[in-house]
């Protein structure tokens, strides 16, 4: 694998593996929830996250059909991208939170589309078991598929203060249990949550990356409306990254992250209406060539810090 870039680009991923192909992503909603969000975990769900401030799909009081969902998202990217393929994303709340019939039936509507290629099942590393797996495995046999497991942290101190209901052994254990499935395993991970130290973020890259994982997200913290989150942020309770501190920073992580993982993510995205802070007013494509810059000022790239492994 040869980078174009100082950090290998899930665009530059979908090239290499769609040559000749334009590949969007069509976010879908499932209608499903999480268990820290019903009681079998917790309630209130995590203390930043409302679904409605990422995910437009889940503003509505009930969500189309997957295949309609699938419809208008090939309709849209078709027109606005020229997209000739598609990953449908299984983006909002957990994905894997159902009986077995149930996300059967979810996957194969999604997957019933003769231009998409591929699954992204977003959900929780609690919320999978080897019958899960098993199931979505069987996708892998004619689409590429990602799963995408939220951790932020690998400090458990972290996991409880953001309310997150699972442990990073109960991460470990699903990483574990998909791998060696011909599944692709992402991850997500939240820099500047409460309480860490820059430290504390390197080695949660650190301890990801030695799991051998396929890809990563990795989100700033936000504050959005009617969240936990912002009740704190009222009382001053939370220091949010400035840009100024986000790009340095973002960049130490690529640097202790392997050089094969794809790097799916780099800064997180909400909707304006549901936004409170930081205020950045940047947009994203400007912070993306700030990382670049950053990286190039250095000298340095993705994988730099990591350790090498021995062939």
């Amino acid at each position: 694998m040869q980078l174009m870039r100082r950090y290998y680009s899930f665009n530059q991923y979908l090239k290499e593996t769609f040559p000749g192909h334009r590949i969007y992503k069509i976010p879908v909603h499932a209608g499903l929830t999480c268990p820290n969000r019903d009681g079998k975990a917790g309630t209130g769900g995590c203390i930043y996250c409302d679904n409605r401030s990422f995910s437009p799909n889940t503003r509505q009081n009930k969500p189309l059909s997957i295949k309609s969902q699938v419809e208008e998202g090939m309709k849209f990217y078709r027109t606005r991208h020229q997209a000739d393929k598609f990953i449908v994303y299984f983006q909002s709340f957990s994905n894997t939170y159902a009986p077995i019939e149930k996300l059967r039936q979810l996957y194969d509507e999604a997957t019933g589309f003769p231009d998409v290629v591929g699954l992204s099942i977003g959900t929780r590393p609690d919320c999978v078991s080897e019958e899960t797996i098993s199931l979505i495995s069987k996708y892998t046999k004619k689409y590429l598929v990602w799963m995408e497991y939220g951790i932020q942290s690998i400090h458990n101190k972290t996991l409880d203060l953001i309310n997150r209901g699972h442990t990073y052994d109960d991460f470990a254990k699903a990483v574990n249990i998909t791998k060696g499935k011909g599944i692709k395993i992402a991850t997500h991970i939240i820099l500047g949550l409460p309480g860490e130290t820059k430290n504390d973020m390197i080695k949660t890259a650190q301890q990801v990356g030695l799991l051998g994982l396929d890809g990563i997200k990795i989100h700033h913290l936000y504050v959005a409306k009617n969240t936990a989150l912002e009740n704190r942020h009222n009382e001053s309770k939370v220091k949010l990254l400035t840009l100024g501190e986000y790009i340095p920073l973002v960049c130490d992580i690529l640097e202790n992250l392997p050089e094969g993982m794809v790097i799916q993510r780099l800064v997180g995205e909400l909707s304006e209406s549901y936004a409170i802070a930081p205020a950045w007013n940047v947009p994203k494509a400007k912070i993306l060539s700030m990382i670049e810059a950053e990286l190039d000022t250095r000298g340095s790239y993705q994988g730099r810090l990591f350790p090498k492994m021995p062939r």
